[in-house]
């Protein structure tokens, strides 16, 4: 069969995975690898639902369950289960070191307010034996220019599905955002975000479905 050429700009679509088992408990997840929900498996066919009608060349995501379960469950819904999908440790969420597994509340009650909000929303700051978003931002972003940038710049449409975090230091990067203004943004789980890019991969739209 005839291989069929798609002539469009890039298109990439970034998807955090749905709710897990750690985030329902409401505990630092970081690198543990929790399996999602019943809600968070809802999110993630409600994602696929939403993405009906894109066509994807390639696939990347975490090597962490959540994220690849979440990636799983939207290929089968828009039935492409069979485009290339590649699976790296570099689009894991933040490693939270100490606090991995502790109850979020508990922490605050323990490390108090101010110092669980500045392991949290600092840029620069780690928790215990963990990774602020700057670090994650540091394996995130060699990353994808070297695997996802040359994809996208021979023209194919990329799907992401990782974590908040890691897909936090994207966007920063892809919006040109400031380490305030980051902080600040929260990226709902299981809602694709659509970015519409140029040959030079800078953003001409984006938006949630």
């Amino acid at each position: 069969m005839e291989e069929i050429k798609y002539n469009y700009m890039p298109k990439l679509v970034i998807v955090r995975h749905g709710q897990s088992q750690w985030n329902l408990e409401n505990r630092f997840t970081g690198w543990i690898d929790i399996d999602l929900s019943p809600k968070g498996i809802e999110e993630a066919h409600y994602a696929g639902k939403l993405l009906k009608g894109y066509k994807f060349d390639k696939a990347f995501t975490s090597a962490l369950v959540r994220a690849q379960k979440t990636l799983d469950i939207i290929l089968e819904e828009i039935g492409q289960q069979n485009i290339p999908v590649e699976k790296d440790q570099a689009l894991n969420e933040r490693m939270y070191g100490d606090l991995q597994g502790l109850n979020k509340d508990e922490t605050r009650k323990q490390y108090g307010d101010e110092q669980v909000k500045l392991w949290r929303r600092s840029y620069d700051i780690q928790p215990p034996n963990g990774e602020s978003l700057k670090d994650t931002a540091a394996r995130v972003l060699p990353y994808w220019n070297a695997k996802i940038v040359p994809e996208l710049k021979e023209g194919k449409n990329i799907l992401i599905s990782a974590h908040g975090n890691s897909l936090r230091a994207l966007i920063m990067h892809l919006e040109d955002l400031s380490k305030e203004r980051i902080l600040e943004t929260e990226i709902p789980t299981g809602n694709p975000k659509i970015y519409e890019l140029d040959e030079n991969l800078n953003v001409l739209e984006t938006r949630y479905l």
